[in-house]
């Protein structure tokens, strides 16, 4: 039998920093989601337990992850679609207890939010977050041969120097460490596409948090950090590539991605 007709999807990654205050702010989470009207939609983030909200989103089927330690960590993602089955751990050494990843199977795609660890400053966690990297890289190479896979969230580095506002003084720090650098590309080269950059190439100011420190959001000091990858295999398939930095709510704003599947 012939494929059927790619249908185009509307995807959208946001950390929200904590839902319950993006809850209480003007817009709250709910109208800033029905605006954005997306078909998949991944928060990061959550920083609270099962029964601690109730969201009231019709149409969507709900995922949870949540993180043993309260107040902490958390991912959720909201689907249009009833996902065929989901996985909430991915047999990492590290980290797999902080609700850090729903994946999603669908008919034709993997779709999988990620809240990779934070390698803290003086990369005090470093060794956890390169661990977590190189499961997290195995996990995904193992979906993707099933299916292609769609991966977005809060991926926690610039990957280049065009990815930050000031890559010079904060060569070194975390986020912008060349390990976690190096980490990065070599999940691109395991089959994956930055579909922002793929799209924007040469686009520079364009980031996805800014520190709550010394006015960065207003003067645009801030980092992408935040991304939609897709399998190579895919990314032709992208028709476009967005960063809604005039969404306001958390330190990040959301990104989105259209894709024909």
């Amino acid at each position: 039998m012939p494929d059927p007709t790619p249908r185009e999807l509307r995807l959208v990654s946001w950390n929200v920093n904590g839902l319950r205050a993006t809850m209480r702010k003007d817009p709250p989470f709910p109208e800033i989601f029905s605006t954005l009207d997306a078909d998949v939609f991944a928060i990061q983030e959550t920083k609270l337990q099962e029964g601690q909200i109730t969201l009231d989103l019709p149409g969507y089927h709900q995922t949870w992850n949540y993180a043993e330690r309260k107040g902490y960590s958390g991912t959720a993602v909201f689907s249009r679609e009833e996902p065929l089955q989901v996985i909430r751990q991915i047999d990492s050494e590290v980290a797999d207890d902080e609700g850090r990843v729903c994946a999603l199977e669908f008919p034709a795609f993997w779709f999988v939010g990620v809240y990779t660890p934070n390698a803290q400053d003086g990369l005090r966690r470093i060794d956890t977050r390169l661990s977590w990297d190189d499961a997290y890289r195995e996990f995904l190479v193992r979906l993707s041969e099933d299916k292609p896979v769609i991966t977005c969230g809060d991926f926690n580095v610039a990957h280049e120097e065009i990815d930050l506002k000031n890559p010079g003084p904060n060569r070194g720090n975390a986020g912008f460490s060349d390990e976690e650098r190096e980490s990065f590309g070599k999940l691109l080269d395991a089959g994956f596409t930055d579909t922002f950059r793929a799209r924007h190439p040469d686009l520079a100011g364009a980031y996805s948090w800014w520190s709550y420190r010394g006015r960065a959001r207003q003067n645009n000091t801030g980092w992408r950090i935040d991304y939609f990858l897709v399998s190579d295999r895919i990314a032709d398939r992208v028709t476009s590539a967005s960063i809604y930095n005039e969404i306001y709510g958390s330190d990040h704003c959301p990104v989105g991605l259209t894709i024909a599947l």
